[in-house]
């Protein structure tokens, strides 16, 4: 809420010119140029482009949710998450869902849609996370992993995995993102309300 005396809200920085630092596999770091039109202030910030991602919420027909364990480079270390990956250019959220769900696990399911989307970290990235809800989902598929992947795949009940992310044990931010948003359709199908 606002008053006369209030100081005015931010503003819109204006973007200007960009180069890159670094281009990898997965990701380009940036340096963009950016005014702030009142202050008349010029910054460089350091921000990593990269494609949209996927994560899927696979919900087997007896409750269980698909989860996978692999090993991550970044913290060296194995992680449990839910299923997901990179979106190719041009391919839907939902479309691409389905395809990581197939390739990472052989599971394949019969519905499948937006739950949401989310920026992972919008101070120094530009990408999205499309969080996918798969129902029905069944071992019918066979794996095909990336090159470097070596994937274990787990089911669990949804009320276990939800206590794993509250416990600390998915430690993954996207990933328990993706339970929250999908707890309350959960809630709601077990008669428990919201």
């Amino acid at each position: 809420m606002s008053t006369s005396s209030s100081p005015p809200g931010p503003v819109r920085w204006e973007r200007l010119e960009e180069r890159t630092l670094a281009a990898t596999r997965v990701l380009d770091l940036r340096s963009v140029h950016f005014r702030h039109p009142r202050r008349e202030v010029d910054r460089d910030f350091v921000v990593i482009a990269a494609s949209d991602w996927c994560n899927v919420i696979a919900l087997t027909p007896d409750g269980q949710l698909v989860l996978v364990r692999q090993f991550r480079y970044g913290i060296n270390d194995f992680s449990l998450e839910i299923p997901g990956g990179i979106i190719d250019p041009g391919e839907d959220p939902v479309v691409a869902g389905l395809r990581e769900l197939r390739e990472e696990t052989g599971f394949v399911g019969t519905e499948a849609r937006l739950l949401a989307s989310v920026h992972p970290n919008p101070a120094i990235q530009n990408n999205r996370c499309h969080l996918v809800l798969v129902e029905n989902a069944t071992a019918s598929s066979v794996q095909q992993w990336d090159h470097d992947e070596e994937i274990e795949v787990v089911t669990a009940p949804v009320d276990d995995v939800l206590a794993w992310a509250r416990a600390g044990k998915i430690t993954h931010s996207l990933v328990v993102c993706g339970l929250m948003h999908f707890e309350p359709i959960w809630r709601v199908r077990m008669g428990r309300g919201v």
